[in-house]
């Protein structure tokens, strides 16, 4: 991965993006995708698209989310603590004890979520996100009312890092990694040339509600739609392979198998990966697949959709890991797949 490439992603991981108010970081990344896109557009729930070829009657949308999950302030105490609830899929362990990034009405403030001392009782086994709360210095509700207040969101205050010049680690991987790489995607096409129409969607509040693609794909109506997202890696120690699978990190993109993927739009992947020798793995996917393609797929009048997954470790905590390779694979693949397209290619798996 090149360095200008480097520092982009960089930036997106550094940028808080909590489902719901993603509006920071969807301004960078059309500050960055307006140099090549032959037109940006935007929508009423957030979402910022960029498209090459867009008198194609042919479209292929990709989307990757640029929501993180987060804390949302549900209540001040007298003393100024602020206790929470989640925005999205948030684990209580992995809380315990980071530093967080309160989104204020006035600014970032910094806060800790506090935690009962080990000599004191610790924490009880079954403890939740009610028995946590964030400390940010305040003494009163009236000190704290002056910087925040209900339904303020909070992301845990990390720096995303390289390890070993191979990997990247920190929070919100899950999925500001689509969102990089649908834009380089786009970048890649633009420098190559299609046929096609491409549409690169920074989609919003897949962590919550996946409504931004719902609204993406009925504003577009995709001939195809991918969602590129992240997977579970069960490659590190206490995860059983025999019921999670076999995803590894340098294994190359994943494609999802399951009902509600196109046999056809998958087929045209494989086919590209073989003639790259990029390796790719395999997610099952029976009924749903969690993701945006799920509400991609339920706009208009159907829609063809397929998922390709970047392998990711820890997810949802604030040290998600993935593999710097693997990207690069995943925006190789998708490049070279949607520059062979013709645009008379038929998505019906009962067509020869």
């Amino acid at each position: 991965m090149e360095q200008a490439n480097r520092d982009f992603l960089l930036e997106l991981l550094h940028t808080p993006s909590p489902s719901s108010d993603e509006v920071r970081i969807q301004k960078k990344w059309i500050k960055y995708v307006e140099k090549f896109a032959d037109q940006i557009q935007t929508d009423n729930a957030g979402n910022a698209i960029g498209v090459l070829n867009p008198d194609s009657p042919f479209k292929v949308l990709l989307a990757g989310h640029c929501d993180e999950i987060a804390l949302v302030i549900n209540r001040i105490d007298d003393k100024g603590f602020l206790h929470f609830d989640k925005m999205g899929g948030i684990n209580p362990k992995a809380a315990v004890g980071m530093k967080v990034s309160v989104q204020g009405i006035n600014g970032e403030i910094t806060g800790v979520i506090g935690v009962n001392a080990q000599h004191h009782g610790g924490l009880k086994d079954d403890f939740g996100l009610e028995d946590l709360f964030i400390d940010c210095g305040y003494k009163t509700k009236n000190e704290a009312e002056r910087f925040v207040q209900i339904g303020d969101l909070a992301v845990y205050k990390t720096s995303p890092e390289i390890l070993m010049d191979r990997y990247v680690s920190g929070r919100g991987l899950d999925n500001r990694t689509g969102s990089f790489i649908v834009a380089e995607v786009l970048k890649r096409l633009a420098e190559r040339g299609c046929t096609v129409g491409v549409y690169a969607a920074s989609t919003v509040n897949e962590e919550t509600n996946m409504g931004g693609a719902y609204f993406a794909a009925a504003g577009i109506e995709p001939t195809i739609a991918i969602a590129c997202d992240v997977t579970f890696a069960t490659d590190y120690p206490g995860v059983n392979k025999n019921k999670y699978g076999d995803v590894t990190l340098d294994g190359g993109p994943v494609l999802a198998k399951g009902a509600p993927i196109n046999i056809k739009i998958n087929k045209l992947l494989e086919k590209t990966a073989r003639k790259l020798a990029i390796n790719v793995q395999y997610e099952l996917t029976p009924r749903m697949t969690g993701t945006d393609a799920d509400r991609m797929r339920l706009t208009g009048r159907g829609v063809p959709v397929s998922l390709v997954s970047l392998p990711l470790r820890y997810m949802h905590s604030p040290v998600e890991t993935s593999s710097l390779k693997d990207i690069d694979e995943e925006i190789e693949l998708l490049v070279s797949m949607i520059a062979g397209l013709t645009g008379e290619e038929s998505l019906n798996p009962l067509d020869d």
